[in-house]
């Protein structure tokens, strides 16, 4: 009987120890906004406090750093390409969470004329787009995606929202210094002109016969919105 007792208990102890062995397979941590696929995939609704690579950052560097004879693909000045995100990442020394060991940040802070980017005579990065890229190293410079569901196309002016917009994402190649196709964006008189002749709007939304704006990127949804509610009330200056 008590050999029939240690039996039993052997089995049973055998058993606990095979079930502690066993192991869940281990999961592989994927943020549900980040697109892995490079074709927006996996879009959550937009957080106002989050910097999201396509839609912030890419038509920053389109429009003042991945141009002709700068770091496009063609050129790559210096070994770097900055219009994706694969090539930023791969090329433009960018450091996740570190702004002092990331060079795309030193170069766009940079006060010496010949190391600044972009370099004189284009003008440098404003406040607004230092900002965003600095926010975004800061939040790991992630390529996250977003699907725009709270777009204000209700109270749009010029001062509060389309002067910004131009200034954010169009005024590197369209400033007043060396405005690119003599095109100017970052006054009211000139960007109603483009605004009134269709040039703006067929641009922005790259449509045929129009030359896409920003180069290599697209303004996000929200802010094409808001330019064509501009655009339909009459391009007003307010």
């Amino acid at each position: 009987m008590d050999n029939l007792k240690k039996f039993l208990a052997l089995i049973v102890f055998s058993a606990l120890i095979l079930a502690s062995c066993q192991h869940k397979p281990t999961e592989v941590f994927n943020p549900k906004n980040t697109d892995t696929t490079g074709q927006g995939n996996n879009k959550q609704p937009c957080d106002s406090t989050v910097i999201y690579f396509g839609r912030d950052i890419l038509p920053i560097l389109n429009s003042n750093c991945a141009m002709t004879a700068c770091h496009d693909d063609g050129a790559a000045s210096k070994g770097i390409v900055l219009n994706s995100y694969q090539k930023v990442m791969s090329t433009g020394s960018v450091v996740p969470f570190d702004l002092n060991n990331s060079d795309l940040f030193d170069a766009i802070t940079e006060d010496k004329p010949d190391k600044i980017m972009p370099p004189p005579p284009r003008p440098k990065l404003n406040a607004a787009q230092i900002s965003l890229i600095s926010k975004w190293i800061n939040q790991g410079a992630k390529n996250l995606v977003c699907d725009e569901q709270n777009c204000d196309t209700v109270n749009v002016s010029y001062a509060n929202i389309i002067s910004k917009t131009m200034n954010t994402f169009c005024v590197g190649c369209h400033g007043s210094n060396n405005p690119s196709a003599g095109i100017v964006v970052n006054n009211y008189t000139s960007l109603a002109q483009i605004a009134g002749n269709g040039k703006l709007m067929g641009s922005i939304t790259h449509a045929a016969g129009y030359k896409a704006m920003p180069q290599g990127s697209k303004l996000p949804a929200c802010e094409i919105k808001q330019i064509q509610k501009w655009v339909n009330m009459g391009f007003p200056n307010n």
